[in-house]
């Protein structure tokens, strides 16, 4: 990659990512000569420098710099953890049908994505934007892919139905619909629209609600039950115990946005304490810090808390 393209990755359209590097580390930066030169006082320089060799590594690797990978890098450089900026920059999950690479992008989210590797039955617990659902679903993918399961199976608790799909209108695909969104677009972006239909036509790829789990064993598929924390116990208990030979289980949830009716105990608070320290099962904990969203969100969520502290 030509020295010159690096350079205007790093400056951003309209200097926009130099801007953010000004700002937070309190330094100025200017081109003179086709080279980078950093203004400031000399710790904040060290800084700089360390950040700006690090985005060329980046930038070598995937040609491409975008605003959260920068603020993160800035993160990590300023809290000392500038050396585990690379170990993100060489994990690949999977490419997706446009040609995306899905890789983790945050230290939470490696983490998470190693455990994944590692265990049976991983629950991901934090906020909303941290990667949760599309990191487990990407590597569901990639696993059927692999041929490492026969299938893949999506299931979330109706909540908002009260599981009482029955008295809904319409079919069980157009009821499921709205509780599954979120799913279905991670599916979509990563197997892309066509592959989809014709996985799901061929029963490989199963969207369900979690009512529809009851009485089943799950042989050789990869497992995937979102937003968990509207589980109560006996429903957690439940799909547990649908685990069958060869299959593995992501579990993700926040437990700040419970919706249980009052006076029911959400399975997935219930679990962190049942199931700590039993081999095979790991529970991960990601945080504001891992959010891949707007940078408001991550203050929105700060603001709240707080206010909730109060």
């Amino acid at each position: 990659m030509e020295d010159n393209k690096i350079v205007g990755e790093i400056f951003g359209e309209l200097d926009e990512n130099i801007k953010i590097i000004e700002h937070e580390l309190d330094i100025k930066v200017f081109l003179s000569d086709g080279q980078i030169k950093l203004i400031g006082y000399e710790d904040n320089l060290i800084l700089a420098e360390k950040l700006i060799n690090n985005l060329i590594d980046i930038i070598k690797i995937q040609k491409k710099l975008d605003r959260h990978e920068l603020r993160y890098a800035i993160d990590l450089i300023v809290e000392g953890k500038d050396s585990q900026i690379k170990d993100l920059l060489n994990e690949i999950i999977c490419i997706t049908s446009t040609g995306k690479s899905i890789k983790p992008k945050t230290l939470g989210q490696k983490r998470y994505v190693d455990a994944i590797k590692k265990n049976d039955i991983v629950f991901g617990i934090g906020p909303a934007g941290t990667g949760k659902t599309y990191l487990a679903v990407a590597m569901a993918a990639q696993a059927f892919k692999n041929k490492e399961v026969n299938r893949i199976i999506l299931t979330r608790p109706a909540v908002e139905a009260g599981e009482s799909l029955g008295f809904l209108p319409g079919d069980l695909q157009e009821k499921v619909d709205p509780y599954l969104r979120p799913m279905y677009d991670a599916l979509f972006d990563i197997l892309g629209y066509e592959n989809y239909l014709r996985y799901m036509d061929k029963g490989l790829i199963e969207v369900a609600p979690l009512a529809y789990m009851r009485g089943r064993t799950l042989d050789s598929a990869y497992v995937i039950l979102d937003e968990a924390q509207n589980t109560t116990n006996e429903q957690m208990k439940m799909f547990l115990t649908r685990l069958g030979y060869g299959s593995k289980a992501i579990v993700t949830g926040d437990i700040t946005q419970i919706d249980l009716p009052r006076g029911k105990e959400s399975g997935l608070k219930t679990i962190t304490r049942v199931l700590d320290n039993i081999k095979g099962i790991d529970l991960i904990y990601l945080s504001k810090y891992d959010i891949v969203r707007h940078p408001l969100v991550q203050r929105i969520i700060d603001a709240y808390e707080r206010y909730e502290s109060k």
